[in-house]
Protein backbone atom coordinates (compact mmCIF):
# COMPACT_ATOMS: atom_id res chain seq x y z
CA UNK A 1 0.00 0.00 0.00
CA UNK A 2 1.84 3.19 -1.04
CA UNK A 3 2.03 5.48 1.59
CA UNK A 4 4.15 8.68 -0.21
CA UNK A 5 1.97 11.60 -1.04
CA UNK A 6 3.92 12.47 -4.33
CA UNK A 7 0.86 12.15 -6.64
CA UNK A 8 0.28 10.64 -10.20
CA UNK A 9 4.13 9.41 -10.91
CA UNK A 10 4.33 9.04 -14.10
CA UNK A 11 6.73 5.60 -13.42
CA UNK A 12 6.93 3.09 -10.54
CA UNK A 13 10.47 3.83 -10.61
CA UNK A 14 10.52 7.31 -9.38
CA UNK A 15 7.56 5.85 -6.98
CA UNK A 16 9.88 3.62 -5.42
CA UNK A 17 12.89 5.89 -5.04
CA UNK A 18 10.34 8.66 -3.07
CA UNK A 19 9.22 6.23 -0.62
CA UNK A 20 12.61 4.66 0.07
CA UNK A 21 13.76 8.31 0.70
CA UNK A 22 12.23 8.13 3.93
CA UNK A 23 11.81 5.96 6.56
CA UNK A 24 7.59 6.80 7.49
CA UNK A 25 5.67 5.45 10.26
CA UNK A 26 3.63 2.10 9.81
CA UNK A 27 -0.41 3.21 9.65
CA UNK A 28 -1.02 0.01 8.33
CA UNK A 29 -3.95 -0.16 11.02
CA UNK A 30 -5.33 3.80 9.94
CA UNK A 31 -5.83 2.26 6.47
CA UNK A 32 -7.12 -0.81 7.65
CA UNK A 33 -10.25 1.24 8.80
CA UNK A 34 -10.16 3.24 5.31
CA UNK A 35 -10.52 -0.23 3.42
CA UNK A 36 -13.19 -0.70 5.41
CA UNK A 37 -15.43 2.10 6.54
CA UNK A 38 -14.88 4.20 2.76
CA UNK A 39 -16.17 1.84 0.66
CA UNK A 40 -19.68 1.06 2.63
CA UNK A 41 -19.64 4.74 3.06
CA UNK A 42 -19.45 5.08 -1.05
CA UNK A 43 -22.23 2.51 -1.48
CA UNK A 44 -24.62 4.62 0.68
CA UNK A 45 -23.82 7.50 -1.04
CA UNK A 46 -24.59 6.09 -3.57
CA UNK A 47 -28.09 4.13 -3.29
CA UNK A 48 -29.39 7.21 -1.82
CA UNK A 49 -27.64 9.81 -4.22
CA UNK A 50 -29.11 7.92 -7.52
CA UNK A 51 -32.60 7.09 -5.81
CA UNK A 52 -32.75 11.00 -5.15
CA UNK A 53 -31.61 12.50 -8.38
CA UNK A 54 -33.72 9.95 -10.73
CA UNK A 55 -36.17 11.00 -8.51
CA UNK A 56 -35.65 14.59 -9.79
CA UNK A 57 -35.04 13.78 -13.62
CA UNK A 58 -38.40 11.20 -13.15
CA UNK A 59 -40.32 14.20 -12.16
CA UNK A 60 -38.59 16.56 -14.91
CA UNK A 61 -38.98 14.73 -17.13
CA UNK A 62 -42.65 13.55 -17.19
CA UNK A 63 -44.27 16.37 -15.85
CA UNK A 64 -46.72 17.96 -18.95
CA UNK A 65 -46.03 21.60 -18.16
CA UNK A 66 -42.77 23.69 -19.83
CA UNK A 67 -39.59 23.66 -17.63
CA UNK A 68 -38.85 27.01 -15.93
CA UNK A 69 -34.99 28.28 -16.69
CA UNK A 70 -33.61 27.54 -13.62
CA UNK A 71 -35.51 23.83 -13.76
CA UNK A 72 -33.22 23.56 -16.79
CA UNK A 73 -30.37 23.84 -14.77
CA UNK A 74 -31.11 21.91 -11.75
CA UNK A 75 -31.99 19.10 -14.84
CA UNK A 76 -29.01 18.91 -15.95
CA UNK A 77 -27.34 19.45 -12.24
CA UNK A 78 -29.02 16.30 -11.58
CA UNK A 79 -28.17 14.18 -14.37
CA UNK A 80 -24.38 15.22 -13.62
CA UNK A 81 -24.73 14.29 -10.18
CA UNK A 82 -26.51 10.52 -11.11
CA UNK A 83 -23.64 10.14 -13.53
CA UNK A 84 -21.18 10.79 -11.21
CA UNK A 85 -22.42 8.75 -8.17
CA UNK A 86 -22.90 5.63 -10.86
CA UNK A 87 -19.39 5.52 -11.42
CA UNK A 88 -18.20 5.49 -7.41
CA UNK A 89 -18.86 1.61 -6.90
CA UNK A 90 -16.22 0.82 -9.48
CA UNK A 91 -14.02 2.74 -6.46
CA UNK A 92 -15.91 1.32 -3.46
CA UNK A 93 -14.88 -2.17 -4.73
CA UNK A 94 -10.67 -0.54 -5.45
CA UNK A 95 -10.33 0.37 -2.16
CA UNK A 96 -11.84 -3.31 -0.66
CA UNK A 97 -9.06 -4.44 -2.93
CA UNK A 98 -6.78 -2.51 -1.30
CA UNK A 99 -6.34 0.09 -4.76
CA UNK A 100 -5.71 -2.89 -6.83
CA UNK A 101 -8.14 -2.37 -9.99
CA UNK A 102 -9.79 -5.35 -10.74
CA UNK A 103 -12.10 -3.86 -13.63
CA UNK A 104 -9.78 -3.78 -16.67
CA UNK A 105 -8.74 -1.00 -18.67
CA UNK A 106 -11.49 0.13 -20.27
CA UNK A 107 -13.29 0.86 -17.15
CA UNK A 108 -10.57 2.56 -15.41
CA UNK A 109 -10.25 4.91 -18.11
CA UNK A 110 -14.23 5.59 -18.68
CA UNK A 111 -15.04 6.28 -14.87
CA UNK A 112 -12.23 8.39 -14.49
CA UNK A 113 -13.34 10.53 -17.54
CA UNK A 114 -16.91 10.75 -16.73
CA UNK A 115 -16.16 11.52 -13.01
CA UNK A 116 -13.86 14.10 -13.86
CA UNK A 117 -16.55 15.59 -16.41
CA UNK A 118 -19.25 15.64 -14.48
CA UNK A 119 -17.66 17.22 -11.80
CA UNK A 120 -16.78 20.45 -14.15
CA UNK A 121 -19.75 20.53 -15.59
CA UNK A 122 -21.68 20.58 -12.22
CA UNK A 123 -19.56 23.63 -11.46
CA UNK A 124 -20.14 25.61 -14.23
CA UNK A 125 -23.73 24.51 -14.15
CA UNK A 126 -24.03 26.22 -10.74
CA UNK A 127 -22.39 29.10 -11.69
CA UNK A 128 -24.77 29.56 -14.18
CA UNK A 129 -27.44 29.23 -11.77
CA UNK A 130 -26.10 32.16 -9.67
CA UNK A 131 -25.98 34.12 -12.70
CA UNK A 132 -29.87 33.34 -12.99
CA UNK A 133 -30.70 34.18 -9.99
CA UNK A 134 -28.46 37.56 -9.85
CA UNK A 135 -29.98 38.80 -13.23
CA UNK A 136 -33.50 38.05 -11.14
CA UNK A 137 -33.41 39.63 -8.09
CA UNK A 138 -29.93 42.20 -8.44
CA UNK A 139 -31.02 43.59 -12.09
CA UNK A 140 -34.44 43.12 -12.68
CA UNK A 141 -34.07 44.95 -15.56
CA UNK A 142 -35.45 43.43 -19.15
CA UNK A 143 -32.76 40.42 -19.53
CA UNK A 144 -34.96 38.34 -22.33
CA UNK A 145 -32.24 37.50 -24.19
CA UNK A 146 -29.87 36.01 -21.67
CA UNK A 147 -32.62 34.19 -19.78
CA UNK A 148 -34.27 32.64 -23.03
CA UNK A 149 -35.01 29.19 -22.58
CA UNK A 150 -33.12 28.63 -25.75
CA UNK A 151 -29.96 30.29 -24.16
CA UNK A 152 -30.26 28.50 -20.62
CA UNK A 153 -30.14 24.85 -22.82
CA UNK A 154 -27.08 26.65 -24.64
CA UNK A 155 -24.82 27.54 -21.26
CA UNK A 156 -25.73 23.88 -20.32
CA UNK A 157 -24.31 22.73 -23.84
CA UNK A 158 -21.41 24.47 -23.14
CA UNK A 159 -20.71 23.28 -19.37
CA UNK A 160 -21.08 20.41 -20.83
CA UNK A 161 -18.49 20.65 -23.04
CA UNK A 162 -16.17 22.38 -21.11
CA UNK A 163 -16.03 19.87 -18.79
CA UNK A 164 -15.12 17.35 -21.81
CA UNK A 165 -12.47 20.00 -22.77
CA UNK A 166 -10.94 19.92 -19.36
CA UNK A 167 -11.30 15.76 -19.09
CA UNK A 168 -9.25 15.42 -22.16
CA UNK A 169 -6.32 14.53 -20.11
CA UNK A 170 -7.46 12.09 -17.74
CA UNK A 171 -8.98 9.66 -20.99
CA UNK A 172 -5.29 10.30 -22.24
CA UNK A 173 -3.04 9.29 -19.49
CA UNK A 174 -5.56 7.17 -16.57
CA UNK A 175 -4.73 3.67 -17.77
CA UNK A 176 -4.10 0.42 -15.25
CA UNK A 177 -0.54 -0.25 -14.31
CA UNK A 178 1.37 -2.65 -12.13
CA UNK A 179 3.52 -1.14 -9.40
CA UNK A 180 6.18 -3.47 -8.13
CA UNK A 181 6.83 -2.19 -4.79
CA UNK A 182 3.71 -2.68 -3.57
CA UNK A 183 2.61 -5.19 -5.83
CA UNK A 184 -0.78 -4.20 -6.88
CA UNK A 185 -1.64 -2.99 -10.39
CA UNK A 186 -3.56 0.28 -10.19
CA UNK A 187 -5.96 2.82 -12.08
CA UNK A 188 -3.66 5.68 -11.83
CA UNK A 189 -2.56 9.07 -14.08
CA UNK A 190 0.41 8.00 -15.95
CA UNK A 191 1.78 11.28 -16.94
CA UNK A 192 5.12 11.39 -19.10
CA UNK A 193 6.46 14.17 -16.92
CA UNK A 194 6.25 15.25 -13.44
CA UNK A 195 5.16 18.61 -14.59
CA UNK A 196 2.40 17.67 -15.69
CA UNK A 197 1.23 16.33 -12.52
CA UNK A 198 1.46 19.93 -10.90
CA UNK A 199 0.00 21.65 -13.56
CA UNK A 200 -3.11 18.92 -13.89
CA UNK A 201 -3.38 19.66 -10.09
CA UNK A 202 -3.33 23.36 -10.27
CA UNK A 203 -6.07 23.13 -12.89
CA UNK A 204 -8.30 21.21 -10.72
CA UNK A 205 -7.80 23.24 -8.20
CA UNK A 206 -8.15 27.00 -10.12
CA UNK A 207 -10.26 26.48 -12.52
CA UNK A 208 -12.35 23.53 -11.27
CA UNK A 209 -12.98 25.10 -7.79
CA UNK A 210 -11.46 28.56 -6.85
CA UNK A 211 -12.38 30.42 -9.80
CA UNK A 212 -16.28 29.14 -10.35
CA UNK A 213 -16.45 29.32 -6.23
CA UNK A 214 -15.63 32.80 -6.33
CA UNK A 215 -18.09 33.62 -9.11
CA UNK A 216 -20.66 31.74 -7.32
CA UNK A 217 -19.63 33.61 -3.73
CA UNK A 218 -20.01 36.98 -5.48
CA UNK A 219 -23.30 36.83 -7.16
CA UNK A 220 -25.21 34.82 -4.44
CA UNK A 221 -24.26 37.34 -2.19
CA UNK A 222 -24.63 40.43 -4.17
CA UNK A 223 -27.83 38.71 -4.50
CA UNK A 224 -28.33 38.76 -0.69
CA UNK A 225 -27.27 42.06 -0.70
CA UNK A 226 -30.01 43.27 -3.10
CA UNK A 227 -32.65 41.37 -0.82
CA UNK A 228 -31.92 42.67 2.14
CA UNK A 229 -31.79 46.39 0.77
CA UNK A 230 -35.53 45.78 -0.58
CA UNK A 231 -36.93 44.56 2.65
CA UNK A 232 -35.37 47.57 4.33
CA UNK A 233 -37.34 49.82 1.49
CA UNK A 234 -40.26 47.88 2.21
CA UNK A 235 -40.10 48.83 6.14
CA UNK A 236 -38.93 52.23 5.55
CA UNK A 237 -41.99 52.27 3.55
CA UNK A 238 -44.52 51.00 5.32
CA UNK A 239 -46.01 49.34 2.58
CA UNK A 240 -48.60 46.67 3.29
CA UNK A 241 -48.08 44.83 0.33
CA UNK A 242 -44.41 44.44 0.13
CA UNK A 243 -43.60 40.90 1.01
CA UNK A 244 -40.59 41.69 3.33
CA UNK A 245 -40.83 38.29 4.53
CA UNK A 246 -40.13 36.29 0.90
CA UNK A 247 -37.36 38.02 0.56
CA UNK A 248 -35.93 37.45 3.88
CA UNK A 249 -36.52 33.57 3.73
CA UNK A 250 -35.02 34.25 0.31
CA UNK A 251 -31.56 35.28 2.00
CA UNK A 252 -31.79 32.78 4.11
CA UNK A 253 -31.97 30.00 1.43
CA UNK A 254 -29.40 31.86 -0.78
CA UNK A 255 -27.18 31.60 2.61
CA UNK A 256 -27.72 28.22 2.92
CA UNK A 257 -27.10 26.68 -0.48
CA UNK A 258 -23.86 28.47 -0.53
CA UNK A 259 -22.54 27.32 2.83
CA UNK A 260 -23.48 23.65 2.33
CA UNK A 261 -21.35 23.77 -1.19
CA UNK A 262 -18.25 25.42 0.76
CA UNK A 263 -19.03 23.51 3.65
CA UNK A 264 -18.55 20.18 1.12
CA UNK A 265 -16.25 21.09 -0.97
CA UNK A 266 -13.49 23.33 0.49
CA UNK A 267 -11.87 21.18 2.98
CA UNK A 268 -11.13 18.74 -0.19
CA UNK A 269 -9.26 21.65 -2.09
CA UNK A 270 -7.61 22.91 0.71
CA UNK A 271 -5.97 19.59 0.44
CA UNK A 272 -5.40 19.75 -2.93
CA UNK A 273 -3.58 23.04 -2.52
CA UNK A 274 -1.30 21.53 0.07
CA UNK A 275 -0.72 18.88 -2.17
CA UNK A 276 0.63 21.16 -5.00
CA UNK A 277 2.78 22.51 -2.42
CA UNK A 278 4.35 18.92 -1.48
CA UNK A 279 4.45 18.26 -5.35
CA UNK A 280 7.20 21.58 -5.43
CA UNK A 281 8.42 20.75 -2.24
CA UNK A 282 7.51 24.41 -0.33
CA UNK A 283 6.74 21.63 2.57
CA UNK A 284 8.73 18.26 2.99
CA UNK A 285 8.47 15.30 4.80
CA UNK A 286 6.93 12.24 6.19
CA UNK A 287 4.13 14.04 8.27
CA UNK A 288 3.07 16.38 5.55
CA UNK A 289 2.78 12.89 3.29
CA UNK A 290 0.46 10.86 6.02
CA UNK A 291 -1.25 14.42 6.55
CA UNK A 292 -1.97 14.75 3.00
CA UNK A 293 -3.30 11.29 2.42
CA UNK A 294 -5.63 10.85 5.39
CA UNK A 295 -6.96 14.59 4.62
CA UNK A 296 -7.86 14.14 1.32
CA UNK A 297 -9.57 11.41 2.27
CA UNK A 298 -11.65 13.15 4.38
CA UNK A 299 -12.00 15.81 2.36
CA UNK A 300 -13.39 13.25 -0.49
CA UNK A 301 -15.94 11.94 2.10
CA UNK A 302 -17.46 14.91 2.83
CA UNK A 303 -17.53 16.28 -0.69
CA UNK A 304 -19.29 13.59 -2.31
CA UNK A 305 -21.95 13.78 0.12
CA UNK A 306 -22.93 17.05 -1.62
CA UNK A 307 -24.48 14.74 -4.66
CA UNK A 308 -26.73 13.32 -2.17
CA UNK A 309 -28.23 16.41 -0.33
CA UNK A 310 -29.09 18.01 -3.59
CA UNK A 311 -32.12 16.26 -4.46
CA UNK A 312 -33.09 16.85 -0.56
CA UNK A 313 -32.58 20.12 -0.85
CA UNK A 314 -34.73 20.26 -3.80
CA UNK A 315 -37.70 18.46 -2.15
CA UNK A 316 -37.58 20.70 1.11
CA UNK A 317 -36.92 23.67 -0.06
CA UNK A 318 -38.48 24.00 -3.89
CA UNK A 319 -42.17 24.42 -3.44
CA UNK A 320 -42.79 24.41 -7.02
CA UNK A 321 -40.96 21.47 -7.40
CA UNK A 322 -42.99 19.59 -4.72
CA UNK A 323 -46.12 20.58 -6.75
CA UNK A 324 -44.62 19.10 -9.70
CA UNK A 325 -43.52 15.74 -8.32
CA UNK A 326 -46.88 15.39 -6.49
CA UNK A 327 -48.83 16.45 -10.28
CA UNK A 328 -46.65 13.69 -11.63
CA UNK A 329 -46.51 10.95 -9.05
CA UNK A 330 -50.99 11.58 -9.07
CA UNK A 331 -51.42 9.59 -12.25
CA UNK A 332 -49.38 6.49 -10.77
CA UNK A 333 -50.65 6.69 -7.20
CA UNK A 334 -54.39 7.44 -6.94
CA UNK A 335 -54.39 9.18 -3.64
CA UNK A 336 -52.09 11.24 -4.64
CA UNK A 337 -48.44 11.37 -3.25
CA UNK A 338 -49.24 12.24 0.51
CA UNK A 339 -45.58 12.58 1.51
CA UNK A 340 -45.08 15.53 -0.27
CA UNK A 341 -47.79 17.03 2.03
CA UNK A 342 -45.85 16.49 5.13
CA UNK A 343 -42.83 17.77 3.63
CA UNK A 344 -44.77 20.60 3.18
CA UNK A 345 -46.11 21.05 6.58
CA UNK A 346 -42.31 21.07 7.86
CA UNK A 347 -41.33 23.37 5.18
CA UNK A 348 -43.66 25.92 6.49
CA UNK A 349 -43.12 25.37 10.29
CA UNK A 350 -39.23 25.70 8.98
CA UNK A 351 -39.45 28.47 7.63
CA UNK A 352 -37.54 27.76 3.89
CA UNK A 353 -38.07 29.63 0.76
CA UNK A 354 -41.03 28.91 -1.46
CA UNK A 355 -39.96 29.55 -4.84
CA UNK A 356 -37.51 27.59 -6.92
CA UNK A 357 -34.33 26.83 -5.67
CA UNK A 358 -31.42 26.51 -7.59
CA UNK A 359 -29.30 24.17 -5.10
CA UNK A 360 -25.43 23.96 -5.46
CA UNK A 361 -24.67 21.67 -7.58
CA UNK A 362 -22.06 19.30 -7.21
CA UNK A 363 -20.95 20.34 -6.56
CA UNK A 364 -18.94 19.37 -8.16
CA UNK A 365 -19.07 15.84 -7.61
CA UNK A 366 -15.62 15.66 -7.63
CA UNK A 367 -12.82 13.23 -7.58
CA UNK A 368 -11.66 10.65 -4.86
CA UNK A 369 -8.22 11.15 -3.65
CA UNK A 370 -7.33 8.72 -1.32
CA UNK A 371 -3.46 8.10 -2.02
CA UNK A 372 -0.28 8.76 -3.57
CA UNK A 373 -1.19 7.20 -6.89
CA UNK A 374 -4.95 6.81 -6.94
CA UNK A 375 -6.07 10.19 -7.77
CA UNK A 376 -9.38 10.47 -9.70
CA UNK A 377 -8.71 14.01 -11.55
Amino acid sequence: MPKTSLLNVPSSNQSETKSNSTVCPDLNDLWEIVYYIVPKYIDTVCIIGMLGNAFVLFTYSLHKGPLKIAEIYLMNLAAADLIFLTCLPFWAENIRNEFNWPFGNFLCRSTSTSISLNMYTSIYLLVAVSVDRYLTFVHTLDHRVIRRKTTAKGICLLAWLFGSLLSIPTFMFRTVKHFPLWNISACTLDFPTPLWVTTERLVFNIVGFALPSTAVIFLNFSTIRSLKKKARECRALGTKSCKEHKGAKATRLIFTVVLIFLLCWTPYHFFVFLDILYQIEVIKGCFWGELLNFGEQFGYTLAITNSCINPVIYVFAGKYFRQKASEVFSQFIPCGFPELGIIQSIHASTGFQSGIIQPNGSQFHFHFAITTYFKWH
